[in-house]
């Protein structure tokens, strides 16, 4: 089983997790700058290769009401830049940075003065959802 990556995709930084070879549980990292952009999707790739990996999960951020807005589309269009190379995912990220920053703070982390740890975590929340699907099979 190939491993896989799960990306919290946001304006300024880019959370990176990926998955156990087994595909059962999700690591951090690290979190990246997202600009350039140029660059991000580099790093990506080159994380991607070193590991194997042929799908990503990227986290899809749609409004309450279940509908894309424009941070959903905006990840949507940043994963397209891995279409043609990897297998895209995208998972419902809905309340995953909340779910981060209550983690966190359980742990004693100090989140609120590095969002880069928020953005870590969040990657892996989206990743482990992913993982512990019934669809992660199909």
């Amino acid at each position: 089983m190939n491993k896989i990556i799960g990306l919290d995709i946001g304006k300024k930084r880019i959370g990176i997790s990926i998955s156990d070879i087994m595909g059962l549980i999700a690591h951090p990292v690290e979190t990246i700058q997202r600009e350039p952009e140029n660059l991000a999707i580099e790093k990506i790739k080159k994380i991607c290769k070193e590991n194997n990996v042929k799908k990503i999960v990227a986290g899809l951020p749609k409004n309450m009401n279940n509908t894309i807005g424009e941070q959903a589309q905006d990840c949507i269009d940043f994963a397209n830049n891995f279409k043609d190379e990897y297998e895209i995912i995208f998972e419902d990220e809905r309340l995953t940075s909340k779910q981060a920053e209550y983690i966190l703070a359980q742990t004693g982390r100090k989140y609120t003065k590095d969002k880069k740890l928020v953005d870590l975590k969040s990657a892996c929340i989206i990743l482990q959802q992913y993982l512990d699907s019934p669809r992660k099979n199909l």
